[in-house]
């Protein structure tokens, strides 16, 4: 994952993120609906469930960050500790942002 340019791993980051919590919300509403439950409310609600796990999965497991932090504090590089900042912030933002759009899709939670 390191062998590729910043920026193309920033953007992956984001859309993994996104994708995760968009495709996993509306999967799992399809599921909602085969049981019998409401459908829109199951989809808010995995949304608001799988958003650690979108992050997770786009930054690429837990391990490979630990590490980087470690290796930025311990041995002073501080490059990688940032790029690893923004990797985590772009995921982020991509969770963010599919929670937003399935806020937008199901309706809940607003006030007329």
């Amino acid at each position: 994952m390191q062998d590729q340019p910043f920026f193309s791993l920033f953007l992956q980051s984001y859309f993994i993120a996104l994708g995760v919590l968009i495709g996993g919300s509306l999967i799992g509403g399809m599921a909602a609906f085969l049981t019998g439950k409401p459908p829109l409310t199951e989809i808010y609600r995995i949304s608001s469930m799988i958003r650690i796990w979108a992050i997770v999965t786009a930054i690429g497991g837990t391990f490979d960050a630990v590490y980087t932090f470690e290796r930025g504090f311990l041995e002073g590089e501080t490059k990688d500790l940032f790029k690893q900042f923004l990797l985590i912030l772009s995921a982020l933002g991509g969770a963010q942002t599919g929670s937003l759009f399935i806020t937008w899709l199901t309706q809940e939670h607003t006030t007329l």
